[in-house]
């Protein structure tokens, strides 16, 4: 039957047009039909096999004309013919409007753009039109013994021989031509730059591959490759000072014709001489990254100023040798010691001029050097200083660079001196914008974590809470019970002004999920929130008693009912709500002070809370039915001389008003707190003078001019006393917002009648660990 066959017909038939599950890209189903035919022209074999073809439209986007891209799909997809364009336009449409699916989501998140920029491409000049052989490499090793015109033919055929791979392992062993273009390499490449950009070019072919890496070290092209750059760059500042020169020569002569053309000369024979200059470094440079791959050969290179050298290329105006030096500085930034060397060297002052630039893969590797070297606190400072923060802000919007970008604000953000900052640069809306953009999955950690350090930041908070941004916040919150949105919730609460009072109307809600919810993080959060609430309009025995706070805050005071922090959290609200006297009673009746004074014995090492549980103590003397019960039924007076002389000033501050209180309201109490104030500044005194005993050996020291030895703070104020204004000019509250006026200088009184609440722990410890890190 094989032999009367005549001849293969083959017949193609379109199918259903559809749309990708995933990505942007049309699906055509189409048939093949296969038949062997006789020599009668009937069919002897058939065979059908359906397919189909994917088309991808990466270019769609909501700016695209769907009837011109429609038009273009048809005429180049034979597949579809040209009656079916109506429903292409639709399909078209469809992908334009349809949201990215959760897996086209996760598959663009987890593309990368390559570390390395593109591989090198022949350069202007270097081409030759005679074809090279590899059976002829001896003839080309000869002419490296001739002239520099025969060196650069002789290195040229090589090269095109060293730029298919497979013929590498066929030189490597032809041991007479490296040696003998190592050779040319080390004694002429000053005297001709194309020679030396052909052969580092042929030894860059084999630093592509790391097992080939081992020949480029043994005849030491590393090191010749680092006296090349770092020559050329010399050279190039001598070229720039020469031109330099004759332009001010030509502005302070009379500007005659002969100068002008001079200089026009000039300027066209340095942009020649640039031009093959950078094609020596970048080919020179990009056999160095390859190298790097080894550290220790880094580490060479380190020792040799790699860091400075690369950061006078970024003065560069050429793109391609930009990526490649960022390339190489921001693998070089991962390292503390290169780090070090980039932030003296200036490197974020030639950076920031790349943000914004058009080349798309150059901003993404800027950008993800500057994260590198945002871990830094001082080259954090100096991001802010050099005005990258409004820059980093425009890109929030570009969807290739807003993760990098937005890391690097979450970096800034992490200091409390830079969060005022963002206040000016639009940033506050556009990440609110964000964070409600996101669907109801999870969020993206680092957009919430900066939005919970901004959230610390009084006018920052503010800005947040304005266009009924509080209340869609609070509403998702309590919806998904995401912890880490409420935790930019309680931030936003601890400010006082016009922004606490918005929280009003979300108290009930707020005081219902404590005693619903199981989750202690989830209930943390909002306890958190309402012990920030401090507002006098605040009905707060309405709440305890609707929601039956009490029993529940009494329950948690036992030690290990729960962890420190829900605790802590429980003490503070117990202290919020006892400014209200009803409040106060309501607590005191429930046996709440005794469980306070057994958790003060159990927590007496932790500052935070001894002194948040002597703050409660404070509210409740000022009233008349609970300071009764303190006073006389219970022994926290005793406990309160105690702390009077505590090492935590804060602890002092508060324990000295509360003694003060109760020594007004009882007179044996009142007698027993003098009592043991005088005996100690009676002991500090003993003490100082005991300490001051002069030897009669040194009579000298009663000299009549002796000065003042008690009354000087050294330094700190004067001898005689006298103080002025700028004593008190740094004194800020504990969230970082200065308070101007009596109010800061109540904060030294201690006899003031209403002290704040102290700080709590809570955002202000120095050694307390970033919400979110990257690894």
């Amino acid at each position: 039957m094989q032999d009367d066959a005549c001849y293969l017909k083959r017949k193609v038939t379109p199918g259903s047009l559809d749309v990708h599950p995933t990505e942007k890209a049309l699906v055509v189903h189409y048939e093949v039909k296969a038949s062997i035919l006789g020599e009668s022209g009937g069919q002897m074999v058939g065979e059908r096999k359906e397919g189909q073809k994917i088309i991808r439209v990466k270019s769609l986007s909501p700016s695209t004309d769907v009837g011109a891209l429609a038009k273009k799909v048809v005429e180049e997809c034979k597949l579809i013919p040209p009656s079916r364009l109506p429903q292409v336009e639709q399909l078209l449409y469809y992908l334009q409007n349809r949201k990215p699916s959760p897996v086209e989501g996760k598959a663009m998140k987890k593309e990368k753009r390559p570390d390395k920029p593109k591989v090198l491409t022949a350069f202007d000049g270097l081409e030759l039109n005679e074809e090279a052989s590899v059976t002829r490499v001896d003839e080309y090793v000869e002419l490296l013994y001739e002239g520099i015109p025969e060196k650069i033919r002789g290195s040229t055929l090589i090269l095109k021989l060293a730029r298919n791979p497979d013929n590498l392992e066929e030189l490597l062993h032809n041991e007479a031509a490296l040696g003998a273009l190592a050779r040319v390499l080390r004694e002429d490449w000053k005297q001709s730059v194309e020679l030396a950009t052909i052969i580092i070019y042929i030894f860059f072919c084999f630093s592509s591959f790391s097992q080939f890496h081992g020949v480029v070290s043994h005849y030491k092209i590393g090191v010749l490759c680092m006296s090349v750059v770092e020559h050329e760059l010399k050279r190039h500042d001598v070229w720039r000072e020469e031109l330099s020169k004759k332009s001010k020569a030509y502005i302070h002569s009379d500007q005659n014709g002969s100068l002008r053309r001079d200089q026009d000369k000039s300027v066209r024979k340095y942009h020649s001489l640039l031009a093959k200059q950078e094609q020596l470094l970048r080919v020179a440079l990009y056999l160095l990254l390859n190298l790097a791959e080894d550290t220790r050969t880094e580490l060479k290179m380190r020792n040799k100023n790699i860091v400075g050298l690369l950061v006078r290329v970024l003065e560069r105006d050429d793109e391609e040798l930009l990526v490649l030096v960022v390339s190489f500085l921001k693998k070089l930034s991962i390292f503390l010691e290169n780090k070090n060397d980039m932030a003296e060297l200036d490197t974020l002052e030639r950076l920031v001029r790349l943000v914004p630039c058009e080349n798309e893969d150059l901003l993404n590797l800027v950008l993800r050097l500057l994260l590198n070297l945002s871990f830094d606190s001082g080259l954090r400072a100096k991001m802010v200083e050099v005005g990258l923060l409004p820059k980093l802000t425009a890109l929030l919007g570009d969807e290739n660079n807003s993760g990098p970008a937005l890391s690097i604000l979450y970096h800034i953000s992490m200091e409390d001196r830079f969060r005022a900052m963002f206040v000016y640069t639009g940033c506050i809306p556009q990440l609110m914008q964000m964070l409600f953009s996101h669907g109801e999955g999870e969020f993206e950690a680092t957009l919430i974590s900066i939005c919970v350090n901004l959230a610390a930041n009084k006018r920052s908070a503010q800005l947040m809470c304005e266009e009924n941004c509080l209340s869609t916040l609070m509403r998702r919150a309590l919806r998904l019970k995401d912890c880490l949105l409420m935790k930019i919730i309680r931030n936003i609460s601890q400010h006082d002004g016009p922004t606490k009072a918005l929280f009003i109307a979300y108290v009930g809600d707020l005081a219902a999920e404590i005693q619903a919810e199981q989750d202690e993080a989830w209930v943390l959060e909002c306890l958190g929130t309402l012990a920030n609430l401090t507002i006098p309009e605040l009905d707060w025995e309405l709440v305890l008693k609707e929601y039956n706070l009490v029993p529940f805050l009494k329950e948690k005071l036992r030690h290990s009912s729960a962890e420190d922090d829900l605790i802590l959290e429980v003490v503070i609200l117990i202290g919020t709500v006892s400014m209200d006297d009803a409040c106060a009673a309501m607590l005191a009746k429930s046996g709440v002070i005794p469980a306070l004074i057994e958790l003060l014995n159990a927590q007496q090492e932790d500052d935070e809370f001894v002194c948040q549980i002597v703050y409660v103590f404070y509210q409740m003397v000022f009233h008349q039915a609970t300071r009764d019960v303190i006073i006389k039924d219970t022994q926290a007076p005793a406990y309160l001389i105690d702390l009077m002389h505590d090492k935590n000033a804060e602890i002092r501050k508060v324990c000295d008003n509360t003694l003060d209180i109760i020594a007004e309201y009882d007179e044996e109490w009142g007698r027993k707190i003098q009592s043991e104030k005088f005996r100690f500044h009676n002991n500090q005194w003993l003490e100082m003078v005991e300490s001051l005993q002069i030897d009669e050996t040194e009579p000298y020291l009663y000299d009549d001019d002796r000065t003042d030895l008690f009354y000087s703070a050294d330094g700190i104020t004067p001898g005689d006393g006298s103080s002025n204004s700028d004593f008190f000019s740094d004194l800020h509250a504990p969230n970082g917002d200065y308070m101007p006026g009596r109010d800061a200088l109540d904060m030294f009184d201690q006899t003031c009648s209403a002290p704040g609440r102290p700080a709590t722990a809570y955002g202000f410890r120095p050694d307390e660990q970033p919400l979110y890190q990257y690894t």
